[in-house]
């Protein structure tokens, strides 16, 4: 089986960022020999007979060298490692019991219960700026069963949707319902945030969380500054807290 390059210099020691540069290199080397095989120019591949020599069979070939090299995938949408469990790690809180469970950010900002009976429990960037923050009772959405439940029962009044997926597939039969979201992955520019904004809901992605668990009364900065892509791109942090509120 021939060997997955990796750059570390370029790209560091972390699983993560190692399996980014190993997909990346098998995927060009890909392109390249089809492109070598066709004996056409790149403009002609590109537009025309790439499509037809470069299949999905092509894609599952790298997939497995990856697999078999005893890689597992971090899910990042709950349907995949349901789906396919032999390709991704378990993960915990799904499908199950969710009332112990909590996303530990080791960059989360936290802070001790202020005058008020707030606790600081992280940070995240604010999809659009409100005229007030928003509270409510935190509930982890992690899986499709619980969307289907929430679906029959109705969601709570006052819930503050805790999600991971930033595609927004998952709760979006139900994202309307939520008094606000804060999602641990994504940008304001994902799925989830354009659905957010749209439906006019309070909505903080990339949020670095800890010590909130199910049930939890909580609060989210929505009055914050809200995050744009300039923003990111030039590095300026603008977080909007996210407080856990005394019983």
């Amino acid at each position: 089986m021939a060997k997955l390059y990796v750059d570390n210099d370029r790209y560091g020691g972390s699983p993560n960022s190692l399996l980014v540069e190993a997909v990346r290199n098998s995927c060009l080397d890909l392109v390249r020999r089809k492109l070598d095989e066709s004996g056409g120019d790149w403009r002609s591949f590109v537009f025309g007979s790439s499509e037809e020599l470069i299949t999905t069979a092509d894609f599952e070939a790298i997939e497995r060298r990856i697999l078999e090299s005893g890689h597992r995938f971090d899910w990042s949408a709950v349907i995949s490692q349901r789906e396919r469990p032999d390709a991704y790690k378990a993960p915990e809180g799904i499908g199950g019991d969710v009332s112990n469970f909590s996303f530990e950010h080791p960059e989360a900002v936290v802070g001790e219960t202020d005058a008020t009976g707030r606790a600081q429990r992280g940070v995240g960037d604010n999809v659009v700026r409100k005229a007030a923050t928003v509270a409510g009772a935190a509930r982890y959405v992690r899986s499709s069963e619980q969307v289907i439940e929430l679906m029959k029962s109705g969601v709570p009044a006052g819930t503050i949707a805790i999600i991971d997926d930033s595609g927004g597939t998952l709760t979006a039969p139900i994202l309307e319902q939520f008094a606000g979201i804060i999602c641990a992955g994504g940008t304001v520019r994902s799925h989830l945030g354009i659905l957010a904004r749209e439906y006019g809901i309070p909505c903080l992605m990339n949020a670095k969380i800890s010590g909130i668990r199910d049930g939890d009364r909580v609060e989210i900065e929505a009055t914050a500054e809200a995050t744009t892509g300039e923003a990111y791109f030039s590095g300026r942090a603008t977080p909007a807290r996210i407080w856990k509120l005394a019983r």
